[in-house]
């Protein structure tokens, strides 16, 4: 199964052609991506990938969320555009996941009580995070979460935790526990994304999908927004 996944959680961009599960195509802006800009560009190279080398698409997947929330309009909306053009389905994938799949390729030897908590980002101490086991089944549901010293200490009184993403380097001076490792440089990208599609169900109707953005949307003037963070 072909398919174009499109990642735009977070200032990363990035966009990939995957054929069961096997990166085919990878395009990736670290740093502050205009992703109105850029994802088109990273899609019509791809879709000129597939063309050329007779690849039938048949199915778009799209980092879902949580996440930035213009990041995942722009994304969601790209998504659509191509389903709706290719004639193909819509995949969601859980953003949280994708990181969870970066981060397992550094976990030496997990052992069977390991468990895995991304993080994205979501200003001062707050994070949008979940916990999952290494098989990626969910042991705490996605929430935002403010983090102190108390924090999880559930379970790493007895469980090695793993924390990840782009919201894990401010946690590391607030959880102290011997049973807390930090992966570092773990980040979302589309590279990920291939085998999450292949096992998630496309969507019936994609007209009313939406991005799960977890909090509301807050517009504010832009010197307003710059005492508040």
């Amino acid at each position: 199964m072909a398919i174009i996944n499109i990642e735009t959680a977070t200032e990363i961009c990035s966009a990939s052609l995957t054929q069961n599960e096997t990166v085919l195509d990878l395009h990736i802006q670290h740093e502050k991506a205009n992703h109105a800009v850029v994802l088109p560009v990273f899609v019509q190279s791809i879709l000129q990938k597939a063309q050329q080398n007779t690849i039938p698409i048949e199915a778009v997947a799209v980092s879902q969320g949580p996440g930035s929330y213009t990041g995942l309009r722009v994304g969601v909306s790209v998504a659509k555009g191509l389903c709706f053009g290719l004639g193909v389905p819509l995949i969601p994938v859980d953003t949280l996941q994708i990181l969870c799949l970066h981060a397992l390729k550094f976990i030496q030897n997990p052992s069977s009580d390991t468990v895995l908590c991304p993080m994205l980002d979501a200003r001062r101490m707050e994070v949008y995070t979940a916990l999952y086991n290494c098989d990626l089944q969910v042991l705490q549901p996605t929430e935002a979460k403010i983090i102190d010293s108390q924090s999880f200490s559930e379970v790493l009184v007895n469980r090695p935790v793993y924390f990840f993403g782009n919201g894990a380097e401010k946690c590391k001076p607030l959880l102290q526990s011997p049973n807390a490792h930090f992966v570092d440089d773990i980040f979302l990208s589309a590279e990920f994304m291939g085998a999450l599609a292949m096992q998630a169900k496309p969507l019936q109707d994609m007209a009313y999908f939406e991005p799960f953005y977890l909090k509301d949307f807050n517009a504010m003037p832009s010197h307003v927004k710059g005492l508040k963070e």
